[in-house]
């Protein structure tokens, strides 16, 4: 049986679901595109092919064989987009929690049921179906949960707007014990550079007491000084527009002195470097096109 242990983004990884490009199908159609930056690649014809997308995970896949990391695969679903595994679920404490994800992506969790049937039943959860709720705005950082969310009147009107005030209250019921704190994100369904998906597309904590975080990703400025004030100015690598357009802030920690990151993410690896991070570097700009990165295409379940 898996033993769920998921406390914060950063501590020693032993296990996880990592996501998968083989037969990803076609290339969306406009009307079919779940984010801006999708459609932005889809009309200019430079939409990822999924040769280079295989490659791309490969060498995530074998940065865990590096780190000796357990590592679980969704079975594959003929011409089916399964990179992001991020959306569908996720770990707190020893919980797992599906996400109420878009209707057509259900089939998405069918493909890790073989993963789930390892864990014990009853911290198994399904949120009822007002909540909406995705891996990429959930953060546990220790005692704290750090959650996304858009509270404008036209969520609704939004397909960009992925966790609401119904998933914030589910997971503050679920975990009474935590500082359940949400942040209202900037969305958009036209422009990918006004477009934080999900928290992780502006902010997410490294090591110990550092994070990468883009101030303009904040609808509200209390909000950005709330992790300011818990981080330390000094400890945040403030990213700019086109760096989180690129998605800097959707890196991923093997453990709290080792980061895996974009190989074309110059000021962000320097920085880490400096700060005493080892930085595995790989190629991930394609699968960048889909507006998700290293942390959207990985599900944690157990770190130490």
């Amino acid at each position: 049986m898996l033993k769920l242990n998921i406390k914060n983004e950063t501590s020693r990884l032993r296990a996880v679901i990592l996501g998968t490009a083989q037969s990803n199908g076609p290339t969306p159609t406009k009307s079919e595109a779940y984010d801006p930056k999708s459609l932005e690649h889809i009309l200019a014809g430079t939409y990822p092919l999924e040769e280079d997308m295989v490659k791309e995970i490969e060498a995530f896949n074998q940065v865990f064989e590096k780190y000796d990391v357990e590592v679980f695969r969704p079975q594959i679903i003929e011409n089916y987009n399964q990179i992001f595994a991020r959306d569908i679920g996720f770990v707190i404490d020893d919980v797992f929690i599906k996400a109420n994800i878009l209707p057509d992506r259900e089939r998405e969790l069918d493909a890790i049921q073989y993963v789930i049937d390892q864990m014990d039943p009853t911290k198994v959860v399904r949120p009822p179906e007002k909540v909406h709720i995705e891996g990429g705005d959930v953060m546990p950082w220790n005692e704290h949960i750090f959650i996304g969310t858009y509270k404008g009147s036209d969520y609704k009107d939004y397909i960009t707007a992925r966790t609401n005030m119904y998933g914030v209250d589910f997971i503050k019921e679920m975990f009474p014990n935590k500082i359940v704190k949400e942040f209202d994100l900037v969305k958009s369904r036209i422009e990918p550079r006004d477009n934080a998906l999900h928290l992780d597309c502006c902010f997410q904590p490294v090591g110990i007491d550092k994070g990468i975080i883009y101030k303009s990703g904040f609808r509200e400025e209390a909000d950005y000084l709330y992790l300011v004030d818990i981080f330390g100015k000094e400890n945040l690598f403030h990213i700019e527009r086109e760096e989180m357009y690129h998605m800097n802030s959707n890196i991923f920690s093997i453990a709290p002195d080792v980061v895996v990151s974009e190989r074309n993410f110059t000021r962000l690896n320097n920085w880490l470097r400096a700060n005493g991070f080892t930085v595995e570097e790989i190629p991930y700009a394609e699968i960048s096109k889909q507006e998700g990165l290293l942390r959207c295409s990985t599900l944690p379940l157990i770190r130490d």
